[in-house]
């Protein structure tokens, strides 16, 4: 049975060249074998469909009778499969190099397969960095603003990143005749490859300063000291991330990447985060257990005075309102307080004494 073309490319028998061209494209990114989703069949399926459809020729013939007939006389459209390049097996170039794929830019399907940079004059997107800095566990709780000096790449701050000496007049660009793109094309095993790119030298704007800026020399951004203030909200957590949008490295004539701040905690040698509460242990004595106390608890608030009721057992929690982790808007967390009892290691005469009494009378 002979294969539905249109069918496979999902495009209707009346669909225009570029329509096509764009079914095509989309499918092409999403069965590529070098892709997660990739599937060799389908792909050489859509290969097929496109090397026909594509060609004004072809496609004539095929809606005519179904199929259409090579230059040796025969039936039929499937053409011999590439053979060469890893992750490309079951590809036809041959209708590429017949001039089927003409005024096709592969660059533009397969960009992404390549790791190339950006088609079709998109703007350029600088580096995201990674640092790591520590705070205090009482920063983690109340929050706190911490100021980061490190080194990046960064726009110019003499000329605001034209790239331009104060003053300086801008000219046409010598490179892309100010046209602010230029073609490139690259010749392979497979044929010709034609790209546009935007132009480096201008950034696309066609124009550059006749004088360049003596700081960056032109280039608009520079490597340098750079100083940040970074606020550290309350509730963080050992070893998570801030994203600072924009805070990496610049990049002459688009957009910067982003920062990622790791933030590392130093542990309290008393409390410990439990999501908004905090927790501590208090050491009591056997006697202050049994009739009960007060006693002064070092907080990261300050002195606290805690009440232990008469009778508290050992690890019984004590809860204290408020005190934990701030979670703004007035809210706190709780401090929780574990109670463990200290049992006396050595008893004197009369102390013993009175203990054996209690335990002839059930306590």
């Amino acid at each position: 049975m002979a294969k539905n073309y249109y069918e496979i490319l999902g495009v209707p028998k009346g669909a225009s060249a570029d329509e096509i061209k764009k079914a095509f494209r989309v499918l092409a990114h999403k069965y590529h074998p070098d892709k997660k989703t990739g599937d060799a069949e389908k792909f050489k399926e859509l290969n097929e469909a496109y090397s026909v459809l594509s060609n004004e020729k072809k496609r004539a013939e095929y809606d005519s009778y179904g199929r259409v007939f090579n230059e040796a006389g025969g039936n039929g459209s499937q053409q011999g499969g590439f053979q060469g390049g890893a992750g490309f097996e079951g590809f036809d170039f041959s209708g590429f190099q017949n001039g089927n794929f003409q005024g096709f830019d592969f660059g533009d399907i397969f960009g992404d397969i390549f790791g190339g940079a950006t088609h079709g004059g998109g703007r350029p997107r600088g580096r995201d960095i990674s640092i790591d800095i520590e705070i205090l566990f009482a920063d983690s709780v109340f929050g706190t603003e911490r100021k980061i000096l490190f080194k990046k790449t960064a726009v110019c701050l003499t000329c605001s990143g034209s790239g331009a000496k104060a003053g300086s007049e801008m000219i046409i660009c010598t490179t892309c005749n100010g046209k602010g793109q230029v073609h490139e094309t690259k010749r392979s095993f497979m044929g010709s490859f034609s790209s546009v790119k935007t132009c480096s030298v201008c950034r696309g704007s066609g124009k550059m300063p006749k004088d360049k800026c003596q700081t960056c020399h032109g280039h608009g951004v520079h490597e340098r000291q750079e100083e940040i203030s970074v606020a550290i909200p309350a509730g963080m957590n050992d070893g998570e991330m801030i994203r600072m949008t924009g805070g990496g490295e610049a990049v002459a004539g688009g957009t910067s990447g982003d920062l990622y701040i790791k933030v590392h905690i130093k542990p309290h040698p008393d409390f410990k985060k439990e999501g908004a509460n905090l927790v501590t242990d208090m050491k009591v004595k056997l006697t202050d257990a049994i009739l009960g106390a007060e006693y002064k608890l070092k907080t990261l608030d300050g002195d606290l005075a805690v009440v232990i009721p008469e009778g508290v057992t050992f690890g019984e929690i004590l809860q204290v309102k408020g005190k934990g982790v701030v979670l703004g808007k007035g809210k706190r967390g709780d401090l929780l307080i574990k109670v463990r009892i200290q049992l006396p290691t050595k008893l004197s005469k009369e102390s013993k004494k009175i203990v054996e009494e209690l335990r002839e009378k059930g306590v």
